[in-house]
């Protein structure tokens, strides 16, 4: 899995590329909290390059989301494909998590 950012009216985007499974968790995992403690008030992750997510890799969601309640940081996710929205819909992770259609409508909600 490959992250990179960019920065947006104040948000701190993250672009992920590739798999989030049980050999990549641990790359998000580090590079969300390092970040979160960088004291960023809003950030999106935007999955539109993400291909395919594991149990694992949603663990790793669900501990970035829960990490960015306690530091009361705004966490949405954007641009999920097929897959992974589909996935997230049987996990239930679309009614517990802030989910956008497109970067563009996430952007416009968070600012």
């Amino acid at each position: 899995m490959n992250i990179s950012f960019e920065e947006k009216d104040g948000i701190l985007i993250f672009n992920l590329e590739g798999r989030m499974d049980a050999i990549t968790v641990s790359l998000f995992e580090e590079t969300f909290r390092t970040k979160l403690d960088e004291n960023a008030s809003k950030l999106l992750i935007n999955l539109v390059g993400l291909e395919y997510i594991s149990s694992a890799g949603l663990r790793g969601i669900l501990i970035a989301e829960k990490a960015s309640r306690a530091k009361k940081v705004t966490l949405a996710f954007c641009s999920l494909q097929n897959m992974v929205a589909e996935v997230f819909k049987i996990s239930g992770f679309n009614t517990i998590l802030k989910i956008y259609a497109t970067q563009e409508d996430a952007i416009i909600a968070l600012a």
